[in-house]
């Protein structure tokens, strides 16, 4: 009865919807009026503002499926299995994060403790999973991790747009050091 299309759009926007229907459950209890509804009404409208804020970054996370391969997140671990490359990375073996982009793909660049780093594909399925694994991890900024993927497509210095030069963008995130044991 509801073209696919439409459905996926609809599936996609689901969490946002979710957090304006607990808004508006607010709005209705602070119509309410009272003493206790009132905060109550207060406390409902915020905690659905914290989803929809959530909501709207993962929604701005997520890419179209376009690359090969599936990325999986299972108990902190993230695996990618791709069609030439693929891997492993627990988290907390993760000691950096960065966004790659070589040949007109980017890349999300986890570097291990030991040296090896794991290249996923931002837009491989499965790959808005990646979102939550990240934003777990210890000092994180969740925007900060949204905002990188808002690369400039403005052309460099010879020409080529930045998105199709191979290039290595700054830290987003970087595991802080352990004091030593002495």
């Amino acid at each position: 009865m509801i073209r696919p299309d439409a459905m996926a759009a609809l599936a996609r926007w689901r969490e946002v919807a979710l957090a304006a229907g607990i808004i508006a459950l607010g709005l209705w209890l602070m119509g309410q009026g009272g003493l206790i509804l009132l905060p109550v009404g207060g406390a409902v409208i915020a905690v659905g503002a914290g989803m929809a804020l959530l909501a709207l970054r993962r929604l701005r996370f997520a890419q179209a499926p376009a690359a090969p391969g599936l990325v999986e997140v299972d108990e902190g671990q993230v695996s990618y299995f791709g069609p030439v490359s693929g891997g492993f990375v627990s988290l907390r073996e993760l000691v950096e994060l960065r966004l790659l982009a070589r040949g007109g793909q980017r890349f999300w660049r986890l570097k291990q403790a030991d040296g090896q780093a794991l290249l996923v594909p931002v837009d491989a399925t499965g790959a808005e999973g990646l979102f939550d694994a990240f934003s777990a991890l210890p000092g994180m900024d969740s925007q900060s991790l949204v905002a990188a993927l808002d690369l400039p497509v403005a052309p460099g210095a010879d020409g080529v747009p930045a998105l199709l030069q191979d290039t290595l963008g700054p830290v987003i995130w970087r595991r802080a050091q352990r004091p030593a044991l002495t």
